[in-house]
């Protein structure tokens, strides 16, 4: 009831046009901007009304008219461009028809705008990042579509503009851009992100004007183009429809001017550049992007160094990127990943690299640092290995449910060198088949490296005095192997602090060795994280029994006995090799 109050209230001050009174054949205006920073009007044409597209949310459909949209159809930029009958207020521009003829679009009624800023329901449950996530995206709710006829009424895409990546970065994540909603451009916006210096001017920004929420700025930068619907006090409605719907947040956004239209047969875009801050996007909901004027956001600075190797092995000159990224827990680790990926795919199309390390650290409020120390080779796209390296980690901290946790600081230094530092578990086998207690087993690894190189290592393991008959197993693998069989103990669970979370992934094996777990079929506990094999009865008991005082324990049927670490030198190894043993009396 209050919600409804408060909108009735806000209804009666700001002159809004009621949905119920909408009827096919009224005839209204909408503001937009086609060149410059002038709002122009163009024709709106009311066809109907589509009732519950989403919960308790409506679309009111429309012909528009005038300024260039007979010729380009809905662009891409016009998202939030105010609507209005008799004077008031219906709401905003924000769906469209992929590839049609006429510009009709799809108008978000401004109630629904304000009511999904003001619920108590924030954002829909979100997918929470794993260790061995390969992609960041799927963490972003995809773009809604409303079925109408024969055609899908979609949210007009986000035209996003990016300055300073590479080309082979955007046609990496293009399609994932485009999954969640953004369509990338690079070099079209004005480049390095709105100037510092004085925030706009409030009467600066009125309805129909052009945002950009700038993302990333620097030597790099991402701007988010849109259209102001409302202005109430400090208050900015936009958008008409969700950005990523990262809920509660704070990114900057500053008064963009179109430069140009481009028509398109797909949809049409306007091309604009950023021009002085203005204020901030603190939510980004299923309906509406909000934001208060007069605000700056707090940004994350980023500086990544990347040194390549000549062909004689010696170091060039490191090219070094300074930046400013957005503090948001889901957007900055999808940014950071791009960015970096972007200056390792600068340095590699140049040098034409065989091996990457990752060296550097990211620095939190409310917790201890994540440390980053690894080396990474292969035939695959290196770039996509390191990037994710370095942004997974960023992501599964903080997205751990640590409200209070924030992005403090990045600083990343890669190196790259042209030959190819990669060794391969080629195979494995034991000295012996049959093994007693206190007897030792050697194991011979064999290694593949480049050129058909071969390395021989051995692991030597003494059966433990009492060890009960049975098979015993030896898996010998690569630091990512090894790291997923621990990581899959901690699916599911919540660790208590930031700082264990932070514990955990700085313990996380490196890629440079081999590993050997001894491991069992057996029964055995996993308390807290720690593995318990084979308790004494009266403890597996408890466990078993999920008494309360230790409802954190899970029965599992693996349990390792013990790791061995192989070392093979300054490269990276991968691969996976299982033996087994016979332990008898």
């Amino acid at each position: 009831m209050c919600l409804f109050a408060a909108a009735a209230a806000l209804n009666a001050q700001t002159l809004f046009f009621p949905l119920t009174d909408v009827r096919p054949g009224l005839r209204g205006v909408g503001k937009t901007v086609f060149s410059g920073a002038t709002i122009d009007e163009f024709g709106v044409e009311i066809l109907g009304v589509l009732k519950n597209v989403g919960p308790r949310q409506s679309v009111v459909l429309a012909r528009l008219s005038g300024g260039s949209l007979e010729n380009s159809g809905v662009l891409q930029g016009m998202s939030g461009s105010p609507v209005y009958i008799d004077g008031k207020l219906l709401g905003a521009v924000a769906l469209a028809f992929q590839f049609s003829k006429e510009p009709i679009a799809g108008i978000r009624p401004i109630e629904d705008m304000i009511s999904a800023a003001r619920s108590n329901f924030r954002t829909a449950p979100r997918a929470q990042a794993r260790l061995d996530d390969r992609r960041l995206t799927h963490l972003f709710p995809q773009p809604v579509s409303v079925q109408s006829g024969g055609g899908r009424l979609v949210e007009i895409a986000t035209p996003v503009a990016f300055s300073g990546f590479t080309p082979g970065t955007l046609d990496e994540f293009m399609p994932e851009l485009r999954a969640i909603g953004l369509e990338p451009a690079q070099g079209i916006s004005g480049g390095g992100g709105a100037p510092s210096g004085e925030l706009a001017r409030a009467s600066d920004l009125r309805p129909g004007a052009m945002i950009s929420v700038q993302l990333l700025s620097g030597d790099m930068s991402v701007g988010a183009d849109g259209t102001v619907t409302h202005i109430e006090g400090e208050n900015v409605y936009a958008f008409g429809h969700r950005f990523l719907s990262v809920g509660e947040t704070e990114l900057p956004f500053a008064r963009s001017e179109v430069v140009a239209l481009a028509p398109n047969l797909s949809m049409s875009f306007k091309i604009s550049a950023p021009q002085e801050w203005a204020g901030v996007v603190t939510g980004d909901y299923s309906a509406a992007v909000t934001g208060q004027l007069g605000r700056r956001a707090a940004m994350v600075p980023v500086s990544i160094s990347v040194t390549g190797h000549n062909r004689e092995g010696k170091p060039e000159r490191p090219m070094n990127y300074k930046l400013a990224m957005v503090n948001d827990r889901y957007l900055a680790p999808f940014l950071l990943q791009m960015a970096l990926y972007s200056a390792i795919d600068a340095t590699e199309r140049t040098l034409g690299t065989g091996a990457l390390t990752l060296r550097g650290q990211i620095k939190f409020q409310g917790a201890d640092p994540i440390r980053l120390d690894d080396m990474y080779a292969g035939e695959g796209n290196m770039p996509l290995q390191v990037s994710l390296a370095a942004a997974i980690p960023v992501a599964y901290l903080l997205q751990s449910g640590f409200e209070n946790l924030k992005l403090e600081n990045v600083s990343l230094a890669v190196e790259a060198f042209n030959e190819k530092k990669l060794w391969h578990i080629d195979q494995a086998w034991p000295s012996r088949k049959i093994v007693r207690p206190a007897e030792s087993v050697d194991l011979a690894i064999v290694l593949l490296g480049p050129s058909g190189a071969e390395m021989t290592r051995t692991a030597t393991y003494r059966v433990p005095v009492g060890a009960r008959p049975g098979p015993l197993l030896f898996t010998v693998s690569d630091g990512t192997v090894a790291n997923m069989n621990e990581y899959q103990r901690f699916i599911g669970k919540r660790l208590p602090s930031a700082n264990q979370v932070v514990a955990f992934l700085n313990k996380l094996r490196s890629n440079t060795n081999a590993y050997v777990r001894a491991w069992r079929y057996d029964t055995s506990y996993i308390v807290q994280g720690r593995n318990l094999p084979q308790p004494p009865p009266s403890v597996s008991l408890i466990l078993g029994g999920g008494q309360p005082a230790l409802s954190g324990a899970e029965m599992a049927y693996t349990s390792d006995i013990a790791e061995m670490v192989v070392d093979v030198g300054n490269a990276v190894v991968s691969g996976s090799k299982t033996i087994q043993v016979e332990i008898e009396e």
